[in-house]
């Protein structure tokens, strides 16, 4: 007997969920860079169609906007303009496709080789708590430095937001059981609204219709190579999302579709994002969250979370309604989803039984939490690896240097 299809305004309505989560994220980073946010959300939009259309639909992955390319971007606009740090943005996706062309030579057994359980699952776990700082931020009213709204108003809005998506992930049916996110969302906002802290003015002046203004990348040599190497931080952040993902499915996505396909499907992304004129796209770790809350596994979920993004880039009055959320809504929830996050390393270390009495272990596990919750950084000259990238090669690294211990024998 098949499984009844589910509805495809029920598929079309979780897409919409899966976009409130990754909305904050993804224009932020040009917010916070100088880049146009009607762009990024175009980019993301198309970027996600094009990773689907490389992995035959079968990820549950959603791209957004790159952390990992903000001071970059900021460096290389100072130093070389906007034109030429599209075109070195766009340039990035370089380092993709060679990554992706050793995983299609060597085998995803190599990935295998190279990212055992013990090695992933702290990856993952920092991947969710390097993030806490974000969450608490947001929960806090903070933007920045700057306390954009009042900290007791904002810890309540973070509260109610926060309660009512757990509330409804826990005793929800039906429909409800299915977008807790975004019944947090909408109660978070109506208690805003009543907290008066929501501000209807910019989206009563915004155009209902609204061309964005296209980028146009240069590409200079110099700018190129400043921001190539930055691609390995999301590169490693990439596998940890696509094992992340995978764990919470039951899937082995590195093995079908492919690591060598979804690398490809990000790097045709992040050349795509830069050509329009928007900030680098990575898979995002707070959709992977809303998956395993949500447990809706559908990749068509994500497809309509791109076509929202794509008009909502054309749209000005809902581009303006949802930049109306305050941050301490969208920062309650996020409090529930990087540690759910946190929560999908956890499991990764128990489902492979990891020995944490083994000293070999326990050192990988211990130097990989900390040096990636505590943003630990190496810089050498232009090249920069930090927090969760640096905690990734970290990890790598010991999991090949240190000896296995000599068998006792009684």
């Amino acid at each position: 007997m098949t499984a009844t299809p589910e509805p495809v305004w029920r598929t079309a309505l979780s897409g919409a969920q899966i976009l409130f989560v990754a909305f904050g994220a993804t224009v932020l980073v040009p917010l916070l860079t100088g880049l146009n946010p009607s762009l990024a959300l175009l980019g993301a939009g198309i970027g996600t169609l094009i990773f689907q259309l490389c992995t035959k639909r079968q990820v549950p992955i959603y791209l957004g906007s790159s952390f990992a390319f903000i001071a970059p971007v900021v460096y290389s606009v100072q130093h070389w303009g906007m034109p030429a740090t599209l075109g070195a943005l766009a340039s990035a996706s370089l380092l993709y496709f060679v990554a992706s062309a050793l995983v299609k030579w060597r085998g995803v057994g190599l990935i295998h080789r190279l990212l055992p359980p013990v090695v992933i699952g702290p990856v993952v776990m920092v991947i969710g708590l390097g993030l806490a700082q974000v969450a608490v931020s947001m929960a806090s009213g903070k933007a920045g430095d700057t306390q954009a709204v009042p900290y007791q108003t904002a810890i309540a809005v973070a509260g109610i937001s926060l309660l009512a998506t757990m509330l409804t992930a826990i005793w929800a049916r039906r429909l409800l059981k299915l977008v807790p996110i975004l019944v947090g969302v909408a109660v978070g906002y109506v208690a805003s609204v009543m907290f008066g802290i929501v501000d209807f003015g910019k989206v009563m002046a915004a155009p209902w219709f609204a061309l964005p203004q296209f980028g146009h990348p240069e590409f200079n040599l110099s700018a190129i190579l400043f921001m190539i190497p930055v691609a390995i931080a999301p590169i490693v952040e990439h596998v940890g999302g696509i094992l992340a993902i995978g764990s919470v499915v039951g899937k082995d996505f590195t093995d079908k579709p492919g690591l060598h396909r979804t690398l490809l499907g990000d790097g045709l992304a992040v050349a795509a994002a830069g050509c329009f004129g928007g900030p680098p796209v990575t898979t995002y770790g707070e959709v992977t969250g809303a998956v395993m809350l949500t447990r809706n596994y559908n990749p068509a979920v994500m497809t309509w979370a791109a076509c929202f993004a794509i008009l909502m880039a054309f749209v000005g009055k809902f581009g303006a309604l949802l930049s109306s959320i305050p941050l301490p809504v969208m920062g309650g929830i996020m409090v529930l989803l990087f540690g759910s996050i946190a929560g999908i390393g956890l499991k990764t270390i128990l489902d492979a039984k990891v020995d944490l009495m083994n000293p070999r272990n326990l050192c990988i596990v211990s130097v990989t939490l900390v040096t990636g919750i505590g943003g630990l950084g190496v810089t050498i000259g232009s090249f920069s690896l930090q927090g969760i990238s640096l905690c990734g090669v970290l990890a790598v690294l010991l999991n090949q240097a240190l000896p296995q211990p000599r068998e006792t024998h009684a």
